[in-house]
């Protein structure tokens, strides 16, 4: 059995026989990393996560989990997959949720260890005996998260994981993500938020027109495609633009000129008035 937890060869689809979503898509995800795919919206990046999942079957090419054919039922059992649009069953509790889901994996649900885990992720613990139909967007989206973390699988496979999340939510879900991949696991995930890829990614792929456009670390990309800010080092990408790596412009603090101090002119002074002649007295 292979020790890369994925690896893609060849991959293409193609819709109705005619509409062609992605081409000849080739690269692995190493063991122990964090990779982001990004690209714009409807350039297939969930097409390809369902074709790693099999919830899609290629047109061309293939896709080996841990050095099993993804077609094969036993290459899922190291994985654990959160969808971008995940919506849990109203009607069962937190804790419920939880424990269906790693029943999946032969696990039993740890309430302490499940606590622990939504604390990390900024979730009340005290939700997880409440009914899902009373969590918000963000609430259930930290539930399936939640539920993907404790199943401690191999291989995480996130589409949108910070879809939902306030600004402080994505920091705990970022430090989460990097203690998880810390113990050895490895995480591959999809975002639209690209300062987050720029954080914590090890390497990125950009796929755009259908293809593979770049693969490589977040500062090899800021590097060929001249930006020091990864967004516009996208841009940059996928308009076919390479250019040397521009300095983030820094606005200059403005200098406030001191006034020299008035020079003092000399002032004459008056001449003493003479005293008018006095007359002389008649005698």
């Amino acid at each position: 059995m292979s020790n890369i937890p994925l690896k893609i060869t060849n991959v293409g689809k193609v819709f109705d026989k005619k509409k062609r979503v992605i081409s000849d898509i080739n690269f692995n995800v190493n063991k122990g990393e964090v990779f982001g795919l990004i690209g714009l919206n409807g350039v297939g990046k969930t097409t390809l996560i369902k074709v790693i999942l099999d919830l899609l079957q290629a047109t061309e090419g293939g896709v080996e989990i841990f050095g099993v054919n993804s077609k094969k039922f036993e290459s899922r059992k190291k994985l654990a997959y959160l969808p971008e649009k995940f919506v849990p069953s109203q009607l069962l509790k937190g804790n419920e949720f939880l424990n269906l889901s790693l029943g999946y994996y032969d696990k039993k649900l740890d309430i302490k260890k499940a606590e622990a885990g939504a604390d990390k992720l900024g979730l009340d613990p005290k939700v997880l005996t409440s009914r899902v139909g009373k969590y918000s967007k963000g609430m259930s989206q930290k539930l399936g998260l939640l539920g993907t973390f404790l199943t401690e699988a191999p291989l995480l496979i996130l589409d949108e994981p910070m879809s939902g999340l306030d600004p402080r939510a994505r920091v705990q879900l970022k430090d989460y993500l990097l203690e998880y991949r810390g113990k050895d696991r490895t995480i591959f995930f999809s975002s639209h938020i690209l300062s987050d890829i720029d954080e914590i990614c090890d390497r990125v792929g950009v796929i755009h027109g259908g293809g593979l456009k770049f693969i490589g670390t977040p500062k090899e990309m800021k590097q060929q495609f001249g930006d020091e800010i990864l967004e516009r080092a996208f841009l940059n990408c996928i308009d076919g633009k390479k250019t040397v790596a521009k300095k983030p412009v820094v606005a200059k603090k403005a200098v406030v000129k001191k006034k020299a101090p008035a020079k003092k002119t000399a002032t004459k002074k008056a001449a003493p008035k003479k005293a008018a002649p006095k007359k002389a007295k008649k005698s």
